[in-house]
């Protein structure tokens, strides 16, 4: 029993946000990477793409991993929402971009409406103050896939035109992540129009 038990709590405390996340109010380190979109790579930009409005930067452990493909697909789902407020949505994890490129186009997860970014380094991750584990040798993933490599914390940071953080929202699951960060992207546009 104290064995089960010991097993739970170091299996909590592994999953467990880190709490040295970037926090609200803070400043948004600018980065640059490759990402993909419908299965074709682009340059990413947050510096640009905040010029359009709000910027969804979410990171997430893996594609093709349960949550991960959870948080893509309900981000595909509520896509036309968020642009609707005028957000940019991306994606960020240590995968190489051929896997991000296939990720990005598949009609079950980011459906070719969510991009995202490879961190396949972890700079940006850690940018934002995000923990980030090494590669778990043998883990699959659900397509019964190697994953070489490592994983950053599942975090959400909703990154104003101005490059401040107006939310950090960590400790969600993943469908809760999505429906929150909706909620604080919609609440920006109705201050915005406002004004």
């Amino acid at each position: 029993m104290k064995r089960f038990l010991l097993a739970c709590l170091l299996s909590n405390a592994i999953t467990l946000p880190a709490a040295a996340a970037l926090k609200e109010g803070d400043t948004a380190p600018d980065f640059e990477a490759q990402a993909s979109l419908a299965g074709k790579p682009f340059a990413f930009s947050l510096k640009e793409s905040r010029k359009k409005g709000p910027v969804v930067v979410y990171f997430y452990p893996s594609a093709y991993t349960g949550g991960c493909n959870l948080q893509a697909h309900t981000f595909a789902v509520n896509h036309d929402k968020f642009t609707a407020a005028g957000a940019t949505v991306i994606g960020v994890s240590l995968d190489s971009i051929e896997r991000l490129n296939v990720f990005s186009a598949d009609p079950e997860y980011c459906a070719g409406k969510v991009a995202v970014a490879s961190d396949a380094d972890g700079k940006i991750s850690k940018a934002f103050d995000l923990a980030v584990r090494e590669a778990a040798p043998g883990k699959k993933d659900t397509r019964g896939e190697e994953i070489n490599h490592g994983f950053a914390e599942r975090t959400t940071f909703i990154v104003t035109p101005d490059g401040r953080i107006a939310a950090t929202l960590d400790g969600l699951k993943p469908v809760q992540n999505v429906e929150k960060a909706l909620a604080v992207v919609q609440q920006l546009a109705a201050s915005q129009a406002a004004k």
